[in-house]
């Protein structure tokens, strides 16, 4: 079953998140060509012109998967697992190493990894509009802010570096194995673990 099937069968959610749903969907399977106000329409099983009734245009349209992206990005691990991430202990790594191979091994399996080919298809996209450009980085601040946060309470010397460091590792990981040249299979929560306790560990031990 794909993705898009998937929202069309889901019980009853609002129509704003039912369009953001599908289009996030249409974006992964189709790519950016793919996505229409017409082919919303039918993928979510509404009425024409229902699509263009919410969002008027192409980039309405794509502010609202970008939004409907991050929330959905937020919810990949529960609030008990993140909680981790909010209220890290310096004194011990290893439940927030944990936490983020947990959230990239779920990127990389099942029903999340669709989420990351939308959201390539959106930044590529934000290099040639900037108006989607500024609409995405707002959305991306969400989750800059508490890494730089996270980095700072871990006691880093330079957490906004580390940080940087921090993301860019995980994003390369991720599209290495979701849209590059490595593939599949994905890589365990072992491995990823060990990843992070080395990334950690380097960016960290000496302060």
């Amino acid at each position: 079953m794909n993705a898009i099937s998937v929202h069309r069968r889901s019980a009853g959610p609002p129509r704003s998140e039912l369009i953001a749903d599908t289009a996030i969907a249409l974006l992964a399977e189709r790519g950016m060509r793919g996505l229409t106000h017409r082919a919303v329409d039918e993928a979510a099983g509404l009425p024409q012109g229902s699509t263009s009734n919410h969002a008027r245009t192409r980039l309405a349209l794509l502010e609202a998967a970008v939004g409907r992206l991050a929330v959905r990005e937020s919810a990949v691990l529960t609030p008990a697992e993140l909680q981790t991430l909010t209220t890290p202990d310096k004194n011990n790594r290893e439940p927030l190493i944990t936490a983020l191979a947990l959230a990239l091994h779920r990127y990389l399996t099942g029903d999340h990894r669709h989420l990351l080919i939308s959201r390539y298809e959106l930044a590529l996209e934000a290099t040639r509009r900037p108006e989607l450009r500024a609409y995405y980085d707002a959305a991306g601040a969400r989750f800059r802010e508490p890494l730089v946060a996270l980095m700072r309470t871990m006691g880093s010397p330079d957490p906004e570096r580390h940080a940087l460091s921090l993301a860019a590792w995980c994003e390369g990981l991720l599209f290495s194995h979701a849209a590059g040249s490595f593939g599949v299979p994905p890589p365990s929560e072992e491995s990823l673990r060990t990843g992070f306790r080395e990334l950690l560990g380097g960016m960290l031990n000496e302060a």
